[in-house]
């Protein structure tokens, strides 16, 4: 795996089931809790976040609506805030960004009481600051090229054109890989998942226990 000089491949790799997948995760939260679920951008994090929270009945929260018109990395103070502290007090979230209002976006950032899980997932979503106040971390670890070019078919197929996408992409990774290289997410990692992966192990997801576990 083509990985970032500052990151170190996890493994030993294993393929997992559904039923499997949800017992892993099952001994990392108990009854329920905040899982933060990091990785590059490309990597897949969302699909792996939005099925952790269809297994453990849980509800996703993306960091990029957070981050909508507001900061690519600073929006840790308003998912602290505005979602897991009154989600832990037991209270729906129902959260309107500031820029959501600044620019007119519609809807907002909720999530239900009854949730059993919160999953936050997100580029930066297990840094140090939002770790503290979780039960658990899963780093998305991808193959830099391959999540690039996942990356631009994606803001492609969103109406960018590949040029537009390309600058989009650089720019962004200005941003955002100094700041993971500082922070280092993935030695917080209960879980280490390889969701681009997925292709050669269909309908399984590939893991290995994090340093956090094996430390």
């Amino acid at each position: 795996m083509r990985l970032h000089p500052e990151e170190t491949e996890a493994g030993p790799w294993r393929h997992v089931d559904g039923a499997e997948l949800a017992g892993l995760l099952a001994q990392l939260l108990g009854d329920g809790g905040v899982l933060l679920v990091d990785g590059r951008s490309g990597s897949g994090k969302s699909t792996f976040a939005e099925r952790a929270a269809r297994l453990l009945d849980g509800a996703v929260v993306h960091s990029d609506d957070l981050s909508w018109n507001h900061d690519a990395v600073a929006w840790d103070d308003l998912a602290l805030t505005h979602v897991i502290e009154p989600w832990r007090r037991g209270e729906s979230v129902d959260f309107r960004p500031p820029a959501w209002v600044t620019h007119g976006r519609d809807g907002s950032v909720s999530v239900p009481e009854s949730a059993r899980v919160l999953v936050l997932e997100g580029v930066g979503a297990g840094r140090a600051s939002l770790a503290a106040h979780a039960d658990a971390v899963v780093w998305v670890q991808s193959d830099r090229l391959e999540a690039r070019e996942r990356g631009l078919r994606r803001d492609v197929e969103l109406g960018r054109t590949p040029e537009e996408a390309e600058r989009f992409w650089d720019g962004w990774m200005g941003a955002e890989e100094p700041f993971l290289a500082s922070e280092r997410p993935w030695e917080r990692a209960s879980l280490v998942v390889a969701t681009l992966e997925a292709k050669r192990a269909p309908g399984r997801t590939t893991v290995a226990l994090g340093p956090a576990i094996r430390g």
